[in-house]
């Protein structure tokens, strides 16, 4: 059911997510065409925020602090997940595997390179206070809209 927090956590984990995206693209290969890179994390962030924070209001500011670290974890596991489908995809179309089973492991090993692109101080700042923010808006959203 669509309610106040649940809007301003999929808005503020969205905000995030395009923030993070940026600052990828920005650290990445240069001349390396990124595509719909930032649009589907930003639509895998607003999923995350409605179904995981949303639901996890009202249970005080401490709890906001944990929802909000939940939801910001749940978004980077997701969204490392749905990049590395996508570039096993596109390199499998290309036939670089042998089989399927060696194409899904591939997804994990592009998880992993990934995720070591998230290792840069600054986007780790900006996860953590992205998931303060978000967990402690959400939780404002939910005292002041009832």
């Amino acid at each position: 059911m669509p309610s106040a927090p649940r809007l301003v956590a999929a808005l503020c984990l969205a905000v995030v997510a395009f923030l993070v995206s940026s600052m990828i693209i920005n650290n990445g290969e240069e001349g390396k065409d990124y595509g719909w890179f930032t649009y589907v994390n930003i639509l895998i962030a607003v999923v995350c925020g409605w179904k995981v924070m949303g639901k996890r209001v009202g249970r005080g500011w401490t709890a906001a602090v944990n929802n909000g670290l939940t939801g910001m974890a749940s978004l980077v596991f997701w969204a490392l997940f749905v990049q590395g489908c996508y570039e096993m995809f596109r390199l499998a179309m290309r036939h670089r595997y042998d089989g399927p089973f060696e194409a899904v492991l591939a997804i994990f090993k592009i998880g992993v390179d990934y995720g070591r692109l998230l290792l840069a101080p600054e986007i780790l700042w900006t996860l953590a206070i992205g998931a303060l923010i978000a967990g402690l808006a959400t939780e404002e959203a939910s005292r002041r809209w009832r």
